[in-house]
């Protein structure tokens, strides 16, 4: 009975690892495809607010995108 539990709980725990290294390596490989934001989505962005960005002003946008990324 306890030997039934056990098996159980550390299937469960192995389980829970697996799934979670699986699901990370699945989202950092679809966020290389699909990136949350690029250089075009800014100046979009920029034009939409009412200003024409420079190529400088996009550069130091996505610095600051991959620094909190």
């Amino acid at each position: 009975m306890l030997h039934d539990i056990l098996l159980v709980v550390i299937g469960l725990i192995i389980g829970a690892v697996i799934g979670f290294f699986l699901a990370r390596h699945f989202m950092e490989k679809y966020l290389k495809k699909n990136p949350p934001i690029n250089e075009d989505m800014i100046k979009t962005l920029m034009m939409q607010m009412g200003r024409k960005p420079n190529q400088k002003q996009i550069n130091q946008m996505m610095k600051a995108m991959q620094k909190y990324q």
